[in-house]
């Protein structure tokens, strides 16, 4: 079973990541971000979470195949993401990675129309101020490099535990990020991306354990020729699971995080 873990080359032949594949409708490539909604979409199902009557909540959905995934399985789902004007404001209407409406989010054809429109709502939400509407709603929640956007280190901390009262007891959180894999002391922190160092997720992992969460993370890093290329802006290359932002070389980490039943 998938735990919390860096992006790494092996994956890629995983039965499990080949399956995801074909469910999001995507074709195998060497790219995080494909990483990501695999790990997502995996880590759900392989916790009993991708079923009927379940209910899940989507953080920064943009236009990620993950949503009408999910409510093909027949989960009720709510979609949220930035309103349309701030989107615009931080370049991601222009770059077409925000739904406007929720044809956007089943555009694959995922799922079937009439069960997407009965099964999902698109709402806009704001990370760093979660509704309290939202509070103990959901079954799992859900981002695919996200909450690095929010402002600051300590914004994607507050809302990495924060998003966690938006769970049932049992519920689980899977969520993405991007990780430093050059340096535990120095990083890139500006007001539109962050990258978080090794110290900055043990800081939210054992603050979640506090809190009564349970977190356990594989910090290895694979070493595979994939792996050992890092892409240089403009990121054209098709190998994508490193790259480098500022100075520092970074990849994807996911985060999976239950809610004890009681």
């Amino acid at each position: 079973m998938l735990g919390s873990q860096l992006c790494r080359e092996t994956d890629f032949a995983e039965p499990w990541f080949i399956q995801s594949c074909l469910k999001l409708g995507e074709k195998m490539r060497f790219h995080r971000k494909l990483w990501e909604w695999c790990y997502i979409y995996e880590a759900l199902r392989e916790r009993v979470m991708l079923m009927p009557f379940k209910r899940g909540l989507g953080f920064g959905v943009g236009k990620e195949p993950l949503t009408a995934a999910f409510a093909a399985y027949g989960a009720e789902i709510v979609a949220t993401d930035l309103e349309v004007e701030r989107a615009k404001q931080q370049g991601w209407v222009d770059t077409n990675q925000h739904a406007v409406n929720l044809a956007d989010l089943n555009e694959r054809g995922l799922c079937d129309p009439h069960q997407f429109a009965q099964l999902v709502t698109y709402e806009s939400a704001d990370m760093n101020r979660i509704s309290d509407a939202y509070t103990n709603q959901f079954d799992f929640t859900w981002s695919s490099c996200s909450f690095e956007h929010l402002g600051s280190i300590e914004h994607g901390k507050r809302f990495i535990v924060n998003q966690m009262k938006c769970l049932r007891p049992g519920g689980v959180a899977v969520h993405t990020t991007e990780y430093n894999l050059t340096s535990n002391d120095g990083t890139l922190e500006a007001p539109i991306l962050v990258i978080f160092r090794h110290r900055d997720i043990e800081a939210m992992a054992d603050e979640l354990r506090r809190e009564g969460y349970r977190i356990t993370i594989d910090y290895t890093a694979g070493t595979g020729p994939n792996e050992s290329y890092v892409d240089l802006p403009p990121y054209s290359n098709p190998v994508h699971l490193r790259l480098m932002l500022g100075q520092y070389v970074s990849t994807s980490i996911g985060l999976i995080i239950e809610k004890p039943k009681f």
